[in-house]
């Protein structure tokens, strides 16, 4: 499989490093990327990561877009000026930087979600309030899906 799927969280260490869990890795390691890419996540106070699967989402979105429009510019400085590719240890650990740390909330614990082609960096606290308002909006959505496909009673 080559998504990122489930959730787990992982301490950091005495040193800031965080091991990404084993089933990303091995991901990331079919993936070809020669690290972890990382950026703010545009939506939430976490961080979103990946490897060349990622990227080619950006880049993919970013070619909708007209070269050189002011739209482009802003999703492109949004998601690619302030990204960061950090080094994947021997022991398949990272550091996270402090203004990525900062930006996320995360002190001592990280909770790895993944979300197929990307995965996002959570402060363990901050996610599960993301998830049980994420699981809420799902049974609504759920709720309108299933509304609109009503089968029609006189076929």
């Amino acid at each position: 499989m080559d998504r990122f799927v489930s959730n787990f969280s992982n301490r950091l260490d005495a040193k800031g490093r965080v091991s990404i869990p084993a089933p990303f890795r091995a991901i990331l390691t079919r993936d070809g990327f020669p690290g972890l890419y990382v950026h703010p996540s545009l939506d939430q106070q976490a961080l979103d990561a990946g490897g060349n699967a990622l990227l080619s989402e950006i880049d993919a979105l970013l070619s909708t877009l007209s070269p050189y429009s002011e739209d482009r510019d802003s999703l492109s400085t949004a998601l690619l000026g302030v990204s960061e590719v950090l080094k994947i240890d021997g022991e398949g650990r990272v550091v996270l930087t402090e203004s990525l740390k900062v930006y996320a909330g995360i002190s001592d614990q990280v909770a790895f979600v993944g979300q197929g082609a990307k995965f996002q960096l959570w402060e363990p606290e901050r996610f599960q309030a993301h998830l049980a308002q994420a699981r809420s909006g799902a049974r609504e959505l759920k709720r309108r899906l299933g509304a609109a496909r009503t089968p029609d009673a006189t076929t």
